[in-house]
């Protein structure tokens, strides 16, 4: 006599019953909030007929960019160097006669002194063969901002559903089920593109004469949460 396999639990049904009816909603909440951090990168570069005086003057010139962030203090949260290179360029015709080098080294720093970004970009700017890029506004991923987005989105969850029980002349009885939605998808801690934000990249400058801080305004954060909600309530008179 063969034992009959054993039943698989089932997935508990989404709806309710005559007893216990059910509403399902979705909370929503989307804020806008002052940055906290802004993000500029910086590549310097070099070039020379020779491999060594390019390498000397690119790393003159990083240690430049380098002491002049590290001058800001506490208003730069964090300082990273990236990708170096130097790269031969070769003359145009037959072999490979090269004719110059190109140094170049990327610097990515993050302010939380807003003040003080519009300065130092323009005296990195202001440095030869330098280029500025950004800046790029954000959020840290432990703000506030976040919390309270989510709070708000469970508060219009559960004021949504009230809404639909009155409207039925009964009350809510118990929270079955709360789902966050889009967890495994959550955005980058910065954006692939600085859209809105006031400043533009600040080319190759090597100008004697000071230049005047730039007036930056950061570019409010969009910050945005959604959450499934499902209720039991108590069974209305029809």
């Amino acid at each position: 006599m063969t034992t009959p396999p054993s039943e698989e639990p089932r997935p508990a049904v989404p709806y309710g019953t005559p007893d216990a009816p059910r509403i399902a909603v979705r909370g929503e909440a989307r804020l806008e909030v002052d940055p906290e951090i802004a993000r500029i990168s910086v590549t310097v570069a070099s070039r020379g007929k020779d491999r060594r005086a390019a390498l000397d003057d690119l790393t003159r010139r990083n240690t430049t960019a380098l002491n002049l962030i590290k001058t800001y203090g506490d208003a730069v949260e964090r300082l990273e160097t990236g990708a170096f290179s130097i790269t031969p360029q070769l003359k145009e015709g037959r072999g490979e006669r090269i004719h110059a080098y190109h140094g170049r080294v990327h610097i990515t720093a993050e302010l939380t002194d807003f003040t003080a970004l519009g300065e130092l970009t323009t005296r990195l700017a202001d440095l030869d063969l330098t280029r500025v890029t950004g800046p790029w506004w954000a959020l840290r991923p432990d703000s506030p901002a976040h919390r309270q987005a989510r709070q708000q989105a469970v508060r219009e969850a559960v004021q949504r559903a009230r809404e639909y029980a009155e409207a039925l002349g009964t009350s809510l009885a118990a929270l079955v089920e709360l789902a966050d939605i889009g967890a495994e998808s959550a955005p980058p801690a910065y954006p692939a593109a600085p859209s809105g934000s006031r400043m533009r990249s600040a080319a190759y400058a090597a100008e004697d004469t000071t230049a005047a801080p730039l007036d930056l305004e950061p570019q409010r954060q969009r910050v945005q949460a959604q959450v499934n909600a499902r209720f039991t309530m108590a069974p209305p008179q029809l």
